[in-house]
């Protein structure tokens, strides 16, 4: 944890991500011929996902509701793996959990909570993929396209409609990027970063929503 902290105060959350990421490549237990193993470490994957917060902060409270169900399922998750640390460190062994006594699919269950929490990641991607390809592109834009893709088809339409709102009160793509920004760091370097995260997450993302499949969670949608 101490290590943890270290590098996110000497790091921007684009290189806390990265690192985070590449650590899950290198310490991935490596599959068994006759018994393939799905594992998505439980406290790591948090822990992106708490990056993911502190990108949407720097956008400003446009994204406060996507935040907040962040943020609870984030709670939600890390709740379940306390009950039993060894056990549910691979967030596939909350799933089997919760699938054998018919909880999976319940509103409060933590197998929705890391659906959700997949599909802000996906937003993520979308978002960073577009604006590292065009940083001048209108951050309302930038953002509309990567909600219709990542969010709005398993939104219902109360969703859709206050993300439609937080639109009209986003920074520019210019202010955004600048925020992002650190002060070793160029616009090149910030596009390059961009583009090397988006590169480790669409793999771990692509693995993820193939365990979704699974367990038959992929094609749930707010109520």
């Amino acid at each position: 944890m101490k290590r943890r902290r270290e590098m996110e105060k000497s790091s921007s959350e684009i290189r806390s991500a990265i690192e985070e990421l590449s650590m899950f490549i290198k310490l991935k237990p490596k599959d068994n011929l006759d018994a393939p193993r799905i594992h998505i470490p439980t406290k790591p994957f948090l822990h992106l996902c708490n990056l993911v917060l502190q990108v949407l902060d720097k956008i400003g409270p446009t994204m406060l509701v996507l935040r907040q169900d962040i943020h609870q399922n984030i709670q939600r998750l890390e709740k379940f793996c306390e009950s039993d640390p060894s056990k549910y460190a691979n967030v596939v062994e909350i799933l089997k959990k919760e699938a054998s006594e018919g909880n999976a699919r319940k509103k409060t269950s933590c197998s929705k909570a890391f659906l959700w929490l997949t599909r802000s990641l996906d937003f993520m991607v979308a978002l960073l993929q577009r604006l590292a390809k065009d940083p001048g592109q209108k951050m309302e834009q930038a953002v509309e396209e990567s909600y219709n893709i990542a969010l709005k088809p398993w939104h219902g339409w109360i969703s859709s409609a206050a993300f439609k709102v937080a639109l009209k009160l986003l920074p520019d793509s210019v202010t955004f990027m600048n925020i992002l920004i650190e002060k070793d760091e160029t616009y090149d370097n910030l596009k390059e970063e961009m583009q090397t995260l988006t590169s480790l997450l669409v793999p771990f993302l692509e693995e993820i929503h193939s365990i979704l499949r699974l367990q038959g969670l992929d094609m749930l949608k707010s109520k």
